[in-house]
C-alpha cells in the first residue's frame, strides 16, 4: 500500500490491504481449526455426582433451547405476519388476564420441575459424612499444600507446585501437552473410595476445582470448608484454582492421580519412608556451600516467579533482592519477613510452607547470590529459635 500513488484512488489502495487481511484471517481461522479440540461440553464425569451434574446440565440446556425457539418463533411470526406493510395496525389493549396468568404459571412450573433434581444434586454434593479418607488442602500464593489426615498415608504432607518449565511460559520453548496443568507432586487417592477434602488458605481466597469430579470449593483463610468425591476410574485428572488470587493465579493447577488400592498403599508406605529418611537433625551445622546449593532450589521453586531468577524483581510490586536493604540488612529482619511475610504486600508468609532448614537455606542463598556476596551463613537452629519453638 505504501508504494501506491494517490492517483490510483482510495478504493484501489484499500483493496489489496483488505484482501491481505481477509486471507490472513482465514488462514488463522483454519489453522486454529486444525489444532483445536472443539470440545463442546463438560469434561467426562468420573464420579456419580459429576454424572448427575452432567445430566442436569444437558436437561437444562434443552429446556433453554425449547424456550428460546418458542419465544423467538412467536416474535418472528408476529413481526412477519402482522407487519404494517400488510395492512395491520397496532392493537391498543392492556391487562390481558389469560396472558398474564400464562406467563406467570408456566415459568413457575418450569422452575419447580428444575428445582427438584437440582436441590437433590446439591444435597448429595454437600454430604461429606462417613469418608474413607480425609485430606486437608491449603491454598498458598501460588501452590497447594496437601496433608493426609486419615488412612494409610496419615501424616504425609507436601507441597504441589506448577512444574511447567519457565522456558515454555516465557515462549522460549514449545508448549507441552499439559501446559500450565502439570505439577511436581499430584494429589494421590485410591479409586472407589470416598475422599473428603478440607480446604483452607494461608493468604488470600483460592478455589480447589476438578471439573471431572464436579468439585469446586473455595479455600478461605481462617475457615475450613469441605467437599468430597469418589472417583470410579483410575487416571490423572486436572483442574485449576478458580478464584482470582493474584499475579500467578493461572499458574496454580490442581492434579489428582487416582490409582488402585494396591498402588495407593505402596505409595503411602513409600512417602512415609521418604519422610523418615528426610528427617533432619535440627542441630546439624551446615556449610555455606551446602546451604547455598539447597537454597537455590528452594528459591527457584518458591521465589523466582516474583523476584525473578536474577533477583531483579518486578518493581514496584515485587522489589529486587539483588542489592536490597532486606538481603543486605540484619539477618533477623530478613528471616522475619520470609517467615511471617509482609502485611499489605504480595509477600506471603513461608513459615507454614518451608522447614527450618529450607528457610535457613533460602535466606543464606539470597544473602550470597548475585552481587550480595555477604558470606553470611544461617543455621536451621537460628530459624527454630526465631520461630520460638
Amino acid at each position: 500500500m505504501a508504494g501506491c500513488s494517490y492517483k490510483n484512488g482510495y478504493a484501489n489502495r484499500l483493496r489489496p490491504g483488505f484482501t491481505g487481511l481477509l486471507t490472513a484471517g482465514l488462514l488463522a481461522l483454519l489453522s486454529g481449526a486444525a489444532n483445536a479440540a472443539w470440545e463442546l461440553n463438560l469434561q467426562e464425569p468420573v464420579t456419580a455426582v459429576a454424572r448427575r451434574v452432567y445430566h442436569l446440565h444437558s436437561l437444562l440446556l434443552w429446556v433453554i433451547v425449547v424456550i428460546f425457539i418458542g419465544v423467538f418463533a412467536v416474535v418472528a411470526y408476529s413481526i412477519v405476519v402482522h407487519r404494517k406493510s400488510r395492512g395491520h395496525r397496532a392493537a391498543s389493549f392492556h391487562d390481558n388476564t389469560t396472558v398474564e396468568l400464562a406467563w406467570t404459571i408456566v415459568p413457575t412450573l418450569i422452575l419447580i420441575a428444575i428445582a427438584f433434581p437440582a436441590t437433590s444434586a446439591l444435597v448429595d454434593m454437600r454430604d461429606t459424612s462417613r469418608p474413607d479418607l480425609t485430606i486437608k488442602v491449603t491454598g498458598y500464593q501460588w501452590k497447594w499444600g496437601y496433608e493426609y489426615l486419615t488412612g494409610d498415608a496419615a501424616g504425609v504432607k507436601y507441597m504441589s507446585v506448577l512444574s511447567t518449565p519457565r522456558e515454555q511460559i516465557e515462549n522460549k520453548a514449545p508448549k507441552g501437552e499439559h501446559y500450565l496443568l502439570e505439577v511436581d507432586r499430584p494429589l494421590v487417592v485410591p479409586v472407589g473410595k470416598k475422599v473428603r477434602i478440607l480446604t483452607t488458605a494461608n493468604d488470600v481466597i483460592h478455589n480447589w476445582s476438578v471439573p471431572a469430579f464436579a468439585v469446586k470449593t473455595d479455600a478461605v483463610p481462617g475457615f475450613l470448608r469441605d467437599t468430597w468425591f469418589r472417583a470410579e476410574k483410575e487416571g490423572t485428572y486436572r483442574g485449576q484454582c478458580s478464584e482470582l488470587c493474584g499475579k500467578d493465579h493461572g499458574f496454580m493447577p490442581v492434579v489428582v492421580e487416582v490409582v488402585s488400592e494396591e498402588k495407593y498403599a505402596a505409595w503411602a508406605a513409600e512417602q512415609k519412608q521418604e519422610l523418615a529418611a528426610a528427617a533432619e537433625d535440627p542441630n546439624k551445622v551446615w556449610t555455606l556451600d551446602e546451604l547455598v546449593a539447597r537454597g537455590e532450589k528452594v528459591y527457584t521453586a518458591n521465589c523466582a516467579a516474583c523476584h525473578q531468577a536474577t533477583g531483579a524483581g518486578l518493581p514496584p510490586v515485587f522489589p529486587a533482592l539483588d542489592g536490597s536493604k532486606i538481603a543486605k540488612g540484619p539477618k533477623q529482619g530478613h528471616l522475619g519477613i520470609v517467615i511471617n511475610g509482609k502485611t499489605g504486600t504480595a509477600m506471603a508468609a513461608f513459615g507454614a510452607q518451608l522447614s527450618d532448614t529450607d528457610i535457613a537455606a533460602v535466606v543464606t542463598y539470597e544473602r550470597n547470590a548475585w552481587t550480595n556476596k555477604l558470606g553470611d551463613v544461617i543455621q536451621p537452629a537460628e530459624v527454630k529459635a526465631l520461630r520460638g519453638k
